[in-house]
């Protein structure tokens, strides 16, 4: 593994095998958000502004793009959350938001933290989900590192999976870390997996 991929797995993870801690966070980053990681807690005022800042950007877009949905805010796991959400039956006008495999999403994410960080002067952290689809694919991506657990244990060799971006992988090692099992990632974006290992 060259230095630069170390660098970024052990960004990724808090070091360069996936452990269960006390301080070990269960919703993911994204791309560069390990780096960007203020020194401590931040405050809830802070996030709630944070979330309120993010929410004013995205319905102003939802005006633009002549989208209709409900604003969530909230603070999960030491950072702002923001969903947008409809009425029960509604999620498909807001797929849009998503895109295939949920880039749209990324790059809305994106925005929205680059609004924060211009308003406040602060880089966030802050999630976006649209019409539940980070909640969604939490959940099959929890299934899909229970199966690679089982996997593992039962053969007794690693198991790769298939490319994921880094909220992804968050969520495969933080289930595989509960299993007491490793993960690593490997590879380079677009192309960055899992790597679920044995026990030495």
């Amino acid at each position: 593994m060259d230095p630069a991929a170390n660098q970024d797995e052990q960004q990724e993870q808090g070091g360069g095998v996936a452990t269960a801690a006390p301080d070990h966070e269960p919703e993911d980053a994204t791309h560069d958000d390990e780096a960007e990681r203020p020194k401590g807690r931040a405050s809830l005022k802070r996030l709630e502004e944070e979330g309120e800042v993010a929410a004013d950007y995205l319905e102003e877009l939802l005006d633009i793009v002549d989208l209709d949905g409900d604003i969530d805010i909230d603070v999960e796991n030491g950072r702002a959350s923001v969903a947008i959400l409809t009425e029960s039956g509604r999620d498909r006008e807001l797929r849009s938001l998503v895109g295939g495999h949920g880039e749209v999403l990324e790059a809305l994410q994106e925005l929205a933290r680059l609004a924060v960080q211009a308003r406040t002067g602060e880089r966030s952290r802050l999630m976006l989900d649209v019409a539940g689809y980070r909640a969604n694919r939490r959940r099959t991506l929890e299934d899909v590192a229970a199966r690679a657990v089982a996997e593992v244990r039962r053969t007794g060799e690693a198991v790769r999976l298939e490319p994921m971006n880094a909220f992804e992988r968050k969520v495969v090692h933080d289930v595989v870390a509960e299993a007491g099992l490793a993960s690593e990632s490997e590879g380079v974006e677009p192309s960055r997996r899992v790597v679920v290992q044995p026990v030495a």
